[in-house]
């Protein structure tokens, strides 16, 4: 059984503010009324507690629902229970477990997506919809350097070898291995057709929450789906030449094109950036029509079974009123790597600058799925 001891009634005086104390800031504790107990800290940093002695800290969760490491003993809590602590510290009036409420549990059968995670919309490339997929990324055993501590403390002296991680740079080599295993069955696709059979087969999501960024502009495609994405059916290829038809329809001119792609180029025609081959189909909408109308060019290539038909479905999330059209509505193919083209043309009205309409254009012959969303979006 250790005291408990608030930042604010071990702060050194003659160090800093009594507000600065309550977030136990650097050099803000007096050793002597901290050693040996369990500090609280209205902050999310406890390291100035554990520098002056303190057997354990109670601070604020710095990341809900993610487990990450400490450099000792630590009870993250929300700020209401952090509040709550508070006040009975001041008090002593009612035991601990009166006034801290019990967290639901954080067990959901589907992926949601985390609260640290980037979100869309893209803002350079307006209608190429960011993210493309989700991954694992949260309480992932990974691999850890033995140069720092696995907490970043300066004060833990502990050195491993593996320890639990969360963020981006966790779903990012979850997505690189499905690359790398998508490869070793097709080790002649191109990197667009690996990223396509990535997006089109990924399991659908629901959005977590509300709110503009809970939904596509979140979790992109859905939910990588290893097994599904070495068999997707089709996929939406891309070359160098639709690239760069790309960064002439983004305004670049061609010298800037040059650059980037190494070689001379002419940019031609009008070259809207929505109708580069991508998996997945994105518009952000100007000004304050009340209706609207959109379309998108693709081309699939047959990348399953010779002589198959795939007919087009589209399927509208909850509260989406749009209204899709598909021509043509059914794809023949003959043989393998075929290729073939369709326009989905995309009508609505009353679209909320606070939220975004979407659907899915899904492709089936029976047996494969190609599912790619649809996101329509006004500008502020």
């Amino acid at each position: 059984m250790y005291p408990l001891v608030y930042g604010k009634s071990a702060v050194n005086s003659s160090a800093c503010s009594v507000e600065s104390a309550e977030k136990c800031e650097e050099g803000c504790l007096q050793e002597s009324l901290v050693k040996g107990k369990v500090v609280v800290c209205n902050s999310t940093d406890s390291f100035e507690a554990l520098a002056n002695g303190a057997v354990a800290g109670i601070s604020l969760n710095r990341t809900p629902n993610v487990a990450f490491v400490t450099s000792f003993p630590l009870s993250a809590l929300s700020q209401e229970d952090l509040n709550s602590l508070v006040s009975y510290i001041k008090s002593e009036s009612s035991p601990v477990a009166t006034v801290l409420r019990t967290e639901e549990s954080f067990s959901q059968l589907a992926p949601v997506v985390a609260a640290f995670s980037s979100r869309g919309p893209n803002t350079i490339a307006t209608d190429i919809l960011k993210p493309d997929i989700s991954a694992p990324g949260v309480e992932i055993l990974a691999a850890f350097s033995p140069e720092v501590s696995p907490s970043s403390s300066v004060y833990d002296t502990r050195r491993v070898k593996y320890s639990v991680l969360s963020g981006t740079s966790m779903s990012c080599p979850h997505v690189t291995g499905v690359a790398a295993y998508i490869r070793t069955f097709h080790p002649q696709w191109s990197p667009s057709m690996v990223k396509s059979a990535i997006m089109t087969t990924a399991w659908p999501m629901n959005a977590s929450e509300t709110g503009f960024v809970s939904n596509e502009f979140a979790y992109g495609a859905g939910h990588v789906d290893p097994i599904s994405a070495t068999n997707p059916g089709l996929v939406y290829d891309l070359t160098k030449a639709d690239y760069t038809a790309f960064l002439c329809g983004m305004k670049y001119n061609e010298t800037m094109v040059k650059l980037i792609s190494g070689e001379a180029a002419t940019c031609t025609g009008e070259n809207l950036p929505r109708n580069l081959n991508y998996p997945s189909m994105s518009a952000k909408l100007l000004g304050s029509k009340s209706s609207f109308i959109v379309s998108f060019k693709r081309t699939v290539t047959n990348v399953g079974a010779p002589n198959s038909i795939y007919k087009s479905k589209v399927v509208l999330n909850l509260g989406s009123k749009l209204n899709v059209k598909v021509f043509p509505s059914a794809l023949v193919f003959k043989k393998v790597n075929e290729k073939q083209s369709f326009t989905a043309i995309v009508t609505g009205s009353t679209l909320d600058s606070k939220l975004l309409l979407s659907a899915n254009l899904i492709w089936s012959d029976g047996t494969h799925n190609v599912r790619s969303p649809i996101v329509v979006y006004k500008s502020e």
